[in-house]
């Protein structure tokens, strides 16, 4: 399990909107938007305001996840967390 912290999150901003993104490589993943988990986060994320709990991460996991918070007054926030999942030493499927 895993928890990465969204220290972008601002309790005082007014019902402030919250993405989450994965970047690995030069790829970019949405896995959390307009209030939703997407495929295939959904089964084993838990989001709140300040924190997405991954109850199972693989080494599939490692890479930077981005949080932006954005505020009803346009304002916004970010802040990058790098994963790294250190994994058995079984070779690669």
């Amino acid at each position: 399990a895993a928890d990465i912290p969204c220290s972008a999150y601002r309790s005082s901003w007014n019902n402030p909107r919250i993405e989450w993104k994965f970047q690995k490589g030069s790829s970019l993943v949405l896995f959390y938007y307009g209030g939703e988990l997407t495929e295939p986060y959904k089964n084993r994320v838990q989001f709140s305001p300040t924190t997405i709990h991954f109850t199972v991460v693989t080494r599939q996991d490692t890479g930077k996840y981005i949080c932006e918070v954005v505020g009803d007054n346009s304002q916004i926030a970010k802040s990058e967390v790098n994963l790294i999942v250190q994994g058995a030493a079984a070779p690669e499927p």
